[in-house]
């Protein structure tokens, strides 16, 4: 038996609470706010437009798409004040706090099929259905095992120190790849020594090009835009260096870097 919204939040006045869904407005994507910046989501989800969304005493769920029909809740909350302000935050609050266990956890499935953003919750809240319940808030930056790797350099930035990310990539010795998307290049690199894949990639983010002759003809805006990255052997620490400078050969001849692609030797 599916297990809708309601039946964990035991809201009991539905007419008085209103239920925000945050999508991309083409622009932004308050999801990515939910990922780097919270508060800003929070202005997403009380801001005004042309019109007021809420009003004094009403309940507030946020609810931000993951994707599709995904949702995570990120907020409950009472509104306090009008502040009469339009293409702006329109209005203060506080947290429910008997909720925030939730925030962050709690995984909503809900087919929107309107336009409308903010809705009514008697209108809509027998239709979201409790998908999963975290153990954590919710962070798609784990680790996705090293043959899922396949990031662009703005990614590789954001997850690189990240907990399971840093744990991953310190511990191995790897051959990997460099693709320049906008022209097909590709170098292929080697990750040993005491610095394994977390030192060599924190080259790669901390100057664009890491010490290659190749990559360092490139503007660093250019990288930044167009690089990925990925894995294609990863080996134990405890590995001997030679075989991995013996593999790096061999993708560099399989790959032809070196004839049509960023490596020099």
């Amino acid at each position: 038996m599916s297990i809708k919204l309601n039946d964990l939040l035991h809201l009991e006045n539905l007419s008085n609470v209103k239920i925000k869904l945050n999508v991309s407005n083409g622009h932004e994507d308050p999801f990515d706010l939910y990922k780097n910046k919270h508060s800003d989501l929070l202005a997403w989800q009380f801001w005004n437009r042309s019109k007021k969304i809420y009003k004094v005493g009403q309940i507030a769920i946020g609810l931000v798409r993951i994707k599709g029909n995904k949702w995570l809740l990120f907020d409950i909350s009472r509104i306090t004040k009008d502040l009469n302000i339009f293409e702006g935050v329109g209005y203060e609050y506080e947290t429910i706090k008997k909720y925030e266990k939730y925030f962050g956890r709690l995984i909503i499935h809900f087919e929107n099929n309107a336009q409308q953003m903010a809705r009514k919750a008697e209108s809509i809240i027998d239709d979201c259905f409790v998908s999963q319940i975290l153990e954590d808030t919710y962070d798609e930056d784990l680790f996705p095992g090293y043959e899922n790797v396949n990031l662009s350099w703005k990614e590789l930035k954001r997850v690189l120190n990240k907990n399971t990310w840093k744990t991953a990539l310190e511990n191995q010795k790897g051959i990997y790849l460099i693709t320049d998307k906008s022209n097909g290049k590709k170098y292929v690199g080697a990750a040993y020594g005491n610095s394994m894949l977390h030192g060599r990639w924190s080259n790669y983010i901390y100057n664009g090009h890491g010490g290659n002759t190749q990559l360092k003809k490139l503007d660093i805006e250019h990288i930044k835009e167009h690089f990925s990255y990925s894995i294609l052997d990863i080996f134990k620490s405890t590995v001997d260096d030679k075989i991995i400078l013996n593999r790096e050969t061999f993708w560099k001849r399989t790959l032809l870097t070196r004839d049509f692609g960023y490596n020099s030797n």
